[in-house]
């Protein structure tokens, strides 16, 4: 089994079409068959079903593919490392991020690694945490900011925590402040339409069970937003949301800020993930050393 086989074979994976997954990796249309045929011969199975005009992985396809994706990923790190060599001046990180933590704790960390090292190319994959674990490992990303505890908790990734923010409630600041005063009650919110972000966003899930935990289901006025959606909502008066406080503090103008009451205070805990079981970069762990001397961190193992 070569890595070019399976390069080919990830190619016709993903666009379902011989041709097409030819051009993509710069080989004629017959010399991409033969090496998929090779591959099958010495897997002893087919990896895809060829129905006229319908390419399909057969089930050893579907069982091989987050396989080759890996391998193929990690090859590309032992390139990537070796060209690393020469003082950090090339290589790339690719980063994993959830969407509030993109707006809020990344730009600075970005901006010094960038100042330090502004040959290495920063890949960023914004994505909600069940979203990022799943592509950590499947070798799609070096590293990852997630949010703990982890969706599907996993031994073969290790996380480090960095900070616990705490949540806000943000609303317009031409309607009444939520709970009527300078501190608000996950109760209050009982009386209030939410702006609630998309599915998979870990802020929903917060929310939601901040609310089902005080005995009552959130009410919605818009749901299925990003970030900068939510905020916008909000301003234009729609209803409120609980969002992180780093977020809220840059949120601009428009918006009224509303901290949690000590006894209804939400958080939630950041944490610097990658896979256990695959060295990172040169470039990859040098962007860990800058993130983890920006922030607090504690140590937090590998996941259970």
């Amino acid at each position: 089994m070569q890595f070019q086989q399976l390069a080919y074979f990830v190619a016709v994976a993903e666009t379902r079409h011989f041709t097409r997954a030819a051009e993509r990796v710069h080989v004629s249309q017959p010399s991409l068959s033969q090496q998929i045929r090779a591959l099958e011969t010495e897997l002893g199975t087919d990896l895809f079903s060829r129905a006229r005009g319908n390419i399909a992985l057969t089930e050893a396809g579907e069982a091989l593919l987050p396989l080759a994706r890996r391998i193929l990923a990690d090859a590309d790190t032992a390139r990537l490392e070796v060209q690393e060599l020469a003082q950090l001046r090339r290589g790339r990180v690719r980063l994993g991020a959830t969407p509030s933590l993109c707006t809020g704790l990344l730009p600075d960390v970005l901006r010094t690694f960038h100042a330090m090292h502004p040959g290495i190319r920063l890949l960023i994959e914004e994505s909600g945490s069940h979203g990022l674990v799943r592509e950590l490992a499947d070798g799609a990303l070096d590293l990852a900011l997630v949010v703990l505890p982890l969706p599907r908790p996993s031994p073969a990734l290790t996380t480090v925590e960095l900070l616990r923010e705490d949540l806000v409630v943000v609303s317009a600041t031409t309607a009444p402040p939520p709970g009527g005063g300078r501190t608000v009650a996950v109760s209050d919110l009982r009386h209030e339409s939410l702006v609630m972000f998309r599915h998979g966003y870990d802020l929903r899930e917060l929310t939601v069970a901040a609310c089902r935990a005080d005995g009552f289901e959130p009410s919605f006025a818009v749901e299925g937003g990003e970030m900068d959606a939510v905020l916008g909502f909000v301003r234009a008066g729609l209803g409120v949301a609980v969002v992180p406080s780093m977020v809220a503090t840059h949120a601009g103008q428009g918006l009224r800020v509303t901290p949690f009451t000590p006894q209804s205070r939400l958080h939630r805990t950041i944490a610097l993930a990658h896979r256990s079981d695959a060295t990172l970069s040169r470039a990859a762990q040098e962007f860990q050393r800058v993130l983890l001397a920006t922030h607090p961190r504690k140590p937090h193992g590998r996941t259970p």
